[in-house]
């Protein structure tokens, strides 16, 4: 029997690289339940595809071309992404753990109830992405930016946010304990309902023309030995 039939899905199939270009060869664009784990997937042309369900853990995406792809309850933890071209790749409900994305494209990007623990996200362009309700503890986000955005719960505790812009932003929960701040940018944004725990009073000077609350405000001159009443 033809494994791939004249259908464009394929489903609960572990391919291989050349078991994934025969696929693409034969019009398949939807994986379900597909297991990818492992394989060198570098620079292939995956641009619209569907996967969903499938494991991508520790796979190898460099340079892949993944335009307007969608991504549904995939996991890929220590997957690499290096140079890929995700623009307006959409991702729902995916575990991003520890995953590699230096250098990618991810214009327009959405991460939507993600996981990405630990991800590695420096020197990408990143217009217009999004990041809604989603876990980005411990990731490394140098120089991102989120000008004006709406910041839906995203927890940056712990993650290194150094030289990011976050000017006239809009924190909607979420959390930056502990987060690495050095150089960041928050003139304008709106910080009352996220956690600041963590911040140190040698950092007060980056919220700078920052909107915060009274809880919050205590905090900071709590620091100074001073107690608000």
């Amino acid at each position: 029997m033809d494994l791939f039939s004249e259908t464009s899905t394929l489903s609960g199939t572990a391919l291989d690289r050349d078991g994934i270009a025969a696929a693409l060869a034969r019009g398949v664009r939807t994986f379900d339940g597909c297991t990818f784990d492992g394989v060198d997937m570098s620079r292939l042309d995956l641009q619209d595809c569907t996967f969903m369900r499938c494991t991508f853990a520790g796979a190898v995406l460099y340079a892949c071309k993944l335009a307007r792809t969608v991504w549904l309850r995939c996991r890929a933890g220590g997957a690499d992404f290096e140079a890929a071209d995700a623009v307006d790749a959409q991702f729902d409900s995916c575990d991003l753990n520890n995953t590699k994305w230096r250098r990618a494209r991810l214009a327009s990007v959405r991460f939507a109830n993600c996981k990405l623990t630990g991800a590695s996200l420096e020197e990408t362009s990143h217009l217009g992405a999004v990041f809604e309700e989603s876990l980005l503890v411990g990731a490394d986000l140098r120089g991102f930016s989120f000008k004006s955005a709406v910041l839906k719960q995203l927890d940056f505790s712990d993650a290194c946010l150094a030289g990011c812009d976050f000017r006239d932003a809009v924190f909607d929960g979420g959390s930056l304990r502990n987060a690495v701040l050095k150089q960041a940018k928050f003139t304008g944004a709106d910080l009352r309902s996220v956690n600041l725990e963590g911040v140190k009073l040698s950092e007060a000077g980056l919220f700078k023309g920052a909107v915060i609350s009274h809880t919050q405000a205590a905090a900071f001159l709590g620091e100074l030995g001073l107690i608000v009443a």
